[in-house]
């Protein structure tokens, strides 16, 4: 893994410490710990690219009878919460959910795992749950990593939940943190990304844009805040600021990659690409903001979010959704909308705009359906949202 780590890209030195693992575990094919280790660098090693998701399906077929054999261990659990952490085959990852937990009561990271499933299949209660477990497990133990990624996935949640005052809460203890290591990126993203989902979420947008921006030593950290700022600056109309916005997310972007940090590189131009529709848009060069947006989309499709975020601060893909909304293309909308609803299911902005589209679009049925499940999600919520009020008269009316 670490021969010529100065010389070799990081995605090169993966495949050939891939390449050892799988000879270890055919050398030694009754150990179980060899086949542990070989299953989880799959996953490590797969391609954000490869959506048949070969490589993860691969190590789960290796880790599932060892769990039948030790349904206690909990690497196994946790290997194959990592390894179903995809949308498509999120669901076989429920299981091993279910169990990690009770498998290592007194472990932050195993409390707070389950909700990589949760999140990807849309089991906000759930998330929030084992959140809350994770969190009191890394206040007992001064883990203050473990206890602000807990809560970042926390804040997550209740804002699919619409329970605003309970993210608030959240975010405002996690601004109290201290003592979290900022050599690692886990606690600084929860702090970057927390504030600024708040803000995008309920569509706040100068409270985006007036975001503050935390010094970090990881560039994909410092984005995650330019970006919201972009996006907020950019959505209530003031473009001098956005640009500013931009120009900080194109030079941090150029930074990964001249570190070779592929992966990030290409999140960090996504969210320039999102900025600078938004930025199109404002300047009313509408037809080059939809085209652009369309790209931004169709390149976060083809990749895959890290298990440091529960998700995008706003989906490339429902971003479009929203402009072409706004632009009067209904039918157009609603495609974005479902297909944003398909890859993170249950996620309260893209299920009222898919509402929103089918009610423009003229499909009472699909707009009645898709209201209803934004009631359903926005039951306990805090303050009612506008659009939530809105969902809710909707529904009524509809009886």
């Amino acid at each position: 893994m670490y021969v010529d780590y100065d010389k070799v890209d990081h995605r090169t030195r993966v495949q050939s410490y891939l390449k050892a693992m799988q000879a270890l575990a055919a050398r030694y094919p009754e150990d179980d710990e060899a086949q542990i280790a070989y299953a989880i660098t799959l996953n490590v090693a797969a391609s954000p690219a490869d959506k048949t998701y070969a490589n993860q399906l691969k190590g789960a077929a290796i880790l599932e009878p060892i769990f039948k054999r030790q349904p206690q261990h909990p690497g196994v659990a946790h290997y194959l919460i990592h390894l179903y952490d995809y949308p498509p085959i999120a669901e076989k990852g429920l299981d091993a959910a279910m169990r990690y937990a009770k498998i290592a009561p007194a472990a932050p990271h195993a409390q707070h795992m389950p909700s990589h499933i949760f999140t990807r299949v849309g089991y906000w209660k759930e998330s929030i749950a084992a959140n809350q477990a994770s969190v009191r497990a890394a206040r007992a133990d001064k883990a203050a990593t473990d206890q602000l990624h807990g809560q970042d996935y926390m804040v997550y949640a209740y804002l699919q939940l619409a329970q605003d005052n309970n993210a608030r809460a959240v975010i405002d203890e996690m601004a109290k943190s201290a003592n979290f290591g900022s050599e690692e990126r886990g606690g600084p993203f929860a702090l970057a990304a927390s504030p600024a989902r708040y803000m995008i979420e309920r569509g706040d947008w100068q409270g985006a844009a007036e975001l503050e921006v935390r010094s970090s030593k990881f560039p994909f950290i410092t984005a995650i805040t330019h970006f919201a700022r972009a996006l907020g600056a950019a959505r209530a109309g003031n473009a001098e600021a956005a640009k500013a916005d931009i120009a900080k997310l194109a030079e941090l972007r150029d930074q990964l990659r001249e570190a070779k940090d592929a992966y990030w590189a290409e999140q960090v131009d996504i969210q320039w690409q999102a900025a600078s529709a938004w930025l199109l848009y404002a300047q009313g060069k509408f037809d080059d903001a939809l085209k652009t947006m369309s790209a931004a989309a169709d390149a976060e499709d083809k990749t895959e979010k890290a298990p440091v975020t529960p998700g995008p601060l706003a989906p490339a893909r429902e971003l479009y959704g929203a402009m072409l909304l706004e632009r009067g293309m209904a039918k157009e909308a609603l495609a974005a909308y479902e297909a944003t609803l398909k890859k993170e299911p249950h996620r309260l902005g893209a299920t009222l705009g898919a509402a929103r589209a089918a009610e423009k679009a003229g499909d009472l049925a699909k707009a009645r359906q898709y209201y209803a499940a934004a009631v359903a999600l926005a039951e306990d919520a805090d303050p009612v949202r506008p659009e939530v009020a809105a969902a809710r008269a909707f529904v009524v009316q509809a009886h």
